[in-house]
């Protein structure tokens, strides 16, 4: 089903803001401009629709816990985010999980990325995979997987690696999961399954634990000018803080700067978004549409 902003705007159905311009500010990734109009028209109603999924997942627990008569903590309802580099999955995940965490029946929302999963740089230099970072084959998936299993089998503090953006590494620091009734988990292959592998029929995917999936989309072409400037902001931000693996970058001039961002772009996040990350997108069961401006302007959403 395809809605226009308006039409989709209309299924928020009275539910109130509770975020501010404040909150706003801090859920914004650096090259957006995240408005109260745009939280207000297309994140809201949407955390709607997630409530009431979660709500009605939540009763069919309950029925089952029942016939059973048990009384345990409910399985969590785990929502992935998936989308190219520089689209703003990002900033759709915080402010997704800052909404849903007002509705009283799922009040506990832990966010995950998939980044924390990447194999540390020592590795990727190993294998040969520094110039494929973000590519499927990057990722401890084995890892991953067994991390949302325990967390969907309500095991307690599960433990999951923090990535660094800075150091564009691993780091020594942990994330625990403890419980949650939602998990989010964002990053660019959440939606990959067994059809991207046909000769291993057997292997387990992230997209088999998710009870929800969405799918935030733009043009290429927008994406790539997104790209390059953030690259552009980071290079007078985050590229020179002391330990930024990318500060080399701050020596260029604007032209050469501009032209490296582009090149990056070309021979690895586009590369990786034309061949893993968009063919799973119609697997989504919503597509978040967007044009210039980081502005929704259309939403799919599967029946």
């Amino acid at each position: 089903m395809s809605f226009s902003r308006e039409q989709w705007s209309a299924r928020r159905n009275a539910v109130p803001m509770t975020l501010t311009e404040d909150d706003l500010k801090e859920l914004q990734g650096i090259n957006e401009d995240l408005t109260m109009r745009e939280a207000t028209e297309v994140y809201l109603p949407l955390s709607r629709l997630l409530n009431l999924y979660v709500a009605a997942r939540q009763r069919r627990n309950s029925v089952l816990q029942e016939f059973l008569g048990q009384n345990e903590h409910m399985p969590p309802f785990i929502i992935g985010i998936a989308g190219s580099v520089a689209v703003g999955k990002s900033t759709t995940a915080r402010l997704l999980k800052a909404l849903l965490s007002r509705w009283e029946n799922h009040p506990k929302v832990e966010l995950i990325t998939t980044d924390g999963f990447l194999y540390p740089n020592k590795v990727l230099l190993e294998k040969g995979l520094m110039a494929k970072k973000g590519f499927p084959e990057s990722y401890d998936m084995r890892r991953l997987v067994q991390f949302v299993s325990d967390v969907k089998a309500c095991k307690r503090d599960v433990v999951a690696p923090v990535y660094s953006h800075l150091t564009y590494d691993i780091t020594d620091v942990e994330k625990i999961v403890d419980l949650p009734d939602v998990l989010i988990i964002e990053g660019l292959n959440v939606l990959q399954s067994g059809m991207d592998y046909p000769h291993d029929p057997h292997r387990v995917f992230l997209s088999d634990f998710l009870d929800f999936s969405l799918y935030v989309d733009a043009n290429s072409e927008l994406i790539e000018h997104w790209y390059v400037q953030r690259f552009m902001k980071f290079r007078h931000g985050a590229f020179t803080r002391p330990g930024s693996y990318f500060s080399h970058y701050t020596q260029l001039s604007e032209a050469e700067a501009a032209q490296k961002a582009s090149n990056i772009w070309r021979s690895i996040n586009g590369k990786n978004l034309v061949q893993n990350i968009l063919p799973t997108r119609e697997r989504a069961q919503l597509i978040l549409e967007k044009g210039a401006n980081h502005c929704v302007e259309k939403v799919y959403l599967r029946k």
